[in-house]
């Protein structure tokens, strides 16, 4: 075999290696989102979109964001690419970096937890001070629900350790199905305690689902053969280098902080169901984004990480690029069709029990605000993971301190003559700016990608033109022809999204996108029927 065959067959061993791991991500993702979907049905035709749900979704959100400070900004920008590391070099050293990693974790969760039980007053606060001129019993409200989802800090935040530890081990399957499992939590039990505890069912089934998910991280760890033992050693040099990767980071996530701390107090403060419409329209435009971006990202950040160690820029650039047109070839027509059938899918997937039409209406102008933010957003998770790779984490950090302060700025502004809408605005420009940042720094760090990356962002950006026009033209002809119903609903998001989807794939492969092929080719190789 010819340098030039090997070359190419390595090109696309690699290709169908990240498909593949980008795959099973996307299902777990895809498993976890349907799932996501279902638990914020559920909690629309319990609560609807009323201040008590504002009230939790300000006290889910202290979990979140702390679990985003100590492990999620963590994951991909130091704990990966350093495990990924000491997983080359072998068994001995990787088990005593995971136990030294672990035992540290419990100890600085524990007292955590602690803390957080006693300064939830002043986090509500600072969160939800708002309330006081709208509601005031929903600030205690507030400060009950963060004392009952403290624990869940504790659950989520052990769970990344141990999910850093399986994708070092480009293990990830059960991380995939894990995250989808947390959402049963509510959707098992907000049913079911709802009328004997109301909106404190919400807490106990986000609390069953975080441990769920741990539970099944700690098991598929021992599964690996790695083994857990108690050995705190602040001294490891793995632990320095986390640390020194993490810092920027934690210094950008600080900023973050401020960020979502102004949002949730600016909106508790424009309306009592501003939070709750805002979260509505999030979930939807978010689906794409954990789908497909964040799915692909996390496949190729190993990959990413092993090329620039093995000092192979050209692989390297090859796997970025790949990782760019595909996020970008998939979460174009989610927001189209998210854009021209916002409504009818909100109907479908909220509106009933105790959310109205008023609802439906609010979360559908949001909604379209946010998309634009999405298209930016989605090329900008590969972007920060191809720096991460490299174990340079202070240049996405610095420019998402720029970033917040975009935000700040737009929200200020915009917050008193637009309302909740003007924070929606906000975080749009913030997502655009700190896109458009990343990508100029891109070039000047790593380098132009291949010319055919431009011609393929081309291609799909035309294919999705068209997918627009057929599927406008798909709703015009039915608007008036089908009931003002769910089922007519149904029936135009399928009609006309599918006509749509199906310019869109048409055009693709006449083209042949590589991308769009491989993909196809990965999925009939996974088909029941092919094996046979």
């Amino acid at each position: 075999m010819t340098d030039s065959n090997e070359a190419t067959e390595t090109n696309l061993s690699a290709r169908r290696g990240l498909a593949r791991s980008a795959g099973v991500l996307a299902v777990g993702s895809l498993v976890s989102r349907v799932l996501g979907l279902i638990r914020e049905m559920v909690i629309a035709a319990l609560f609807g979109a009323t201040g008590q749900v504002s009230a939790f979704r300000v006290a889910a959100q202290v979990p979140t964001l702390l679990y985003d400070f100590l492990v999620g900004g963590m994951l991909s920008a130091a704990l990966v690419p350093v495990l990924s590391d000491y997983a080359q070099r072998g068994r001995r050293e990787f088990v005593q970096v995971v136990g030294a990693l672990v035992s540290l974790f419990i100890v600085l969760l524990t007292a955590l937890v602690i803390g957080l039980e006693l300064a939830a007053p002043l986090l509500a606060n600072l969160l939800a001070g708002g309330f006081r001129t709208s509601d005031p019993t929903l600030l205690d409200l507030t400060v009950q629900l963060i004392r009952w989802l403290a624990p869940a800090v504790w659950f989520l935040s052990m769970a990344g350790v141990l999910m850093a530890v399986l994708y070092a081990l480009q293990r990830f399957t059960v991380p995939a199905m894990a995250t989808a499992v947390f959402n049963l939590g509510i959707v098992v039990a907000a049913p079911l305690l709802a009328p004997f505890i109301g909106i404190f069912s919400l807490a106990v089934g986000l609390l069953l689902g975080s441990l769920t998910q741990l539970t099944l991280m700690f098991f598929d760890v021992r599964r690996a053969g790695v083994p857990f033992s108690w050995r705190i050693n602040l001294r490891h040099p793995a632990l320095r280098r986390i640390l020194w990767l993490y810092l920027p980071i934690a210094a950008g996530l600080v900023v973050s902080l401020f960020q979502v701390g102004l949002d949730r107090r600016l909106a508790s403060a424009t309306g009592e169901q501003s939070i709750a419409w805002m979260a509505n329209a999030t979930t939807l435009q978010q689906m794409p984004l954990g789908l497909i971006s964040v799915a692909i990202s996390l496949a190729a950040l190993p990959r990413l990480s092993q090329h620039f160690a093995a000092g192979d820029d050209v692989a390297y650039r090859q796997t970025l690029a790949r990782g760019l047109r595909m996020v970008w070839m998939l979460v174009l027509p989610a927001g189209v069709l998210l854009w021209l059938l916002g409504a009818p899918i909100t109907r479908l997937l909220f509106e009933r029990g105790a959310f109205t039409a008023v609802d439906t209406e609010q979360v559908v102008l949001a909604l379209n605000i946010y998309l634009l933010g999405m298209l930016f957003a989605a090329i900008d998770f590969p972007l920060n993971f191809a720096f991460y790779a490299r174990f340079n984490t202070w240049l996405p950090a610095l420019v998402g301190v720029i970033s917040v302060a975009i935000y700040v700025t737009v929200a200020l502004l915009l917050v008193e003559p637009l309302g909740f809408l003007g924070l929606v605005w906000a975080d749009t420009a913030k997502q655009a700016g700190h896109a458009a940042i990343m990508v100029l720094l891109l070039w000047r760090v790593v380098g132009r990608l291949r010319a055919d990356t431009l011609r393929g962002f081309a291609t799909i950006v035309l294919a999705g033109g068209a997918m627009a026009a057929v599927t406008f033209s798909a709703i015009a002809l039915l608007a008036d022809q089908l009931p003002a119903n769910t089922p007519g609903a149904l029936a135009l998001v399928i009609v006309a999204g599918g006509f749509g989807l199906l310019a869109y794939t048409a055009i693709l492969f006449a083209v042949r996108l590589p991308e769009a092929t491989m993909l196809a080719t990965t999925v009939r190789a996974r088909l029941p029927l092919r094996r046979k």
